[in-house]
């Protein structure tokens, strides 16, 4: 397939992944290509993330969604179509990376479904200059033919004393950044400029764009 392509598909039903993925791509000038989930195509895949890097889960997830619409698209006849499949995490440095990989678990696992109450817990009697931590993100994106390109994206932060903002989702309340702001107090755009997915969402975007010229 030559030139940018007119739709992705995300391989993820996440709306909020999903709607952060569409503003990253607009605010990099990639607006007309159109980011849709796969219930949106009555596609129904669940592959099991057994990887043990996010890596592995992206690529486990991009070439299961990427195989389901191929089948689907020979029935359907459907033209050929991007896949785009987002793995990431949290990693603490005093907890030994965790939850990492296992993040989304994390927060399934929780009293209450709330990872970020569990989190503080865990961390109540930790100084702030052992409190570092990082959220990363890994893109896998496919093509039609089978071609996969690889984006990473690392935010920097600690993890704060109390949860504090309205914003975003996940661990934002409870990811500080040097300005002191948690990343649930930025305001979308301001959160898409440094983030772990808005760093590997631009990268993605910006080799989406260079297909435009081919």
């Amino acid at each position: 397939m030559s030139g940018m392509p007119k739709a992705v598909m995300v391989a993820s039903n996440n709306a909020h992944k999903l709607q952060e993925l569409r503003e990253i791509f607009a605010l990099a000038g990639l607006a007309s290509v159109n980011l849709v989930a796969p219930r949106d195509l009555g596609l129904t895949c669940a592959p099991d993330e057994t990887g043990a890097t996010y890596l592995d889960n992206a690529l486990i997830k991009a070439r299961a969604f990427a195989r389901a619409y191929r089948e689907e698209a020979r029935r359907r006849k459907w033209g050929e179509l991007w896949i785009l499949a987002d793995d990431s995490g949290l990693e603490v440095d005093a907890l030994g990376g965790r939850p990492g990989v296992q993040s989304s678990r994390y927060h399934q696992d929780a009293p209450g479904g709330d990872g970020c109450a569990a989190l503080l817990r865990e961390l109540v009697a930790m100084p702030d200059a052992q409190r570092t931590a990082r959220f990363r993100c890994v893109l896998a994106l496919i093509g039609p033919q089978g071609q996969e390109h690889i984006f990473e994206g690392v935010c920097e932060g600690r993890i704060a004393h109390e949860q504090r903002g309205e914003n975003g989702f996940g661990f934002d309340p409870v990811f500080l950044l040097d300005d002191g702001r948690t990343m649930a107090q930025l305001s979308p755009i301001e959160k898409h400029r440094i983030s772990h997915r808005g760093v590997a969402g631009r990268q993605a975007a910006e080799f989406l764009l260079r297909l435009e010229a081919t």
